[in-house]
């Protein structure tokens, strides 16, 4: 893929999409080649992470208004897209990360996810996730005999968690600047 950023030729950005979307259950990805076999995930390339760094740097130099962004296809279609800075700010967080090398997963706030993907996503073990559950400290709903929770709701528990880690520590810190 060719881009032009306001009618300024660049060179050429490549970008290899490494997102995956489930659906019932099946993990479908844009080129099933790119999948890493051990656990279906895959880390950024080397040549996704430049093209990720180089993408965002692009971002980042045209971020301070709406920005146009010419985009060519295999076909020489051209498409122009306006992206906010809300959006530049989004994007360039997103291709940090790629271009970190780290693997990355979008998850829509609608999607009701399992207790082991919610685990993953709090960054703790499934038991105590299902003891939050069972505490009914995250909201979730039951199919089967199999646990759900919608990805809204862990996202605001997780918010809620996070903010009350950030105060005990603000006021550690507080207590600990009273002693010197």
């Amino acid at each position: 893929m060719r881009a032009e950023w306001n009618s300024k030729k660049i060179g050429f950005v490549y970008f290899t999409c490494c997102v995956y979307f489930e659906y019932g259950g099946r993990r479908y990805d844009d080129h099933a080649s790119l999948r890493r076999r051990a656990g279906g995930t895959r880390l950024p390339s080397a040549s996704e992470k430049a093209a990720a760094n180089q993408l965002r740097q692009i971002l980042a130099s045209h971020a301070t208004g709406d920005a146009k962004l010419r985009v060519l296809d295999d076909a020489q279609q051209a498409a122009e897209i306006t992206l906010s800075p809300a959006l530049s700010s989004l994007l360039m967080e997103l291709l940090r990360h790629i271009g970190r090398g780290d693997a990355v997963t979008l998850v829509p706030v609608h999607e009701m996810l399992t207790t082991q993907q919610a685990a993953d996503i709090l960054n703790v073990s499934r038991p105590f996730l299902v003891s939050l559950l069972e505490k009914n400290e995250i909201q979730h709903v039951t199919v089967g005999r199999h646990r759900r929770i919608r990805a809204e709701d862990l996202f605001a528990y997780k918010r809620t968690r996070d903010e009350k880690r950030g105060n005990a520590l603000a006021d550690l810190a507080e207590r600990d600047a009273e002693h010197l």
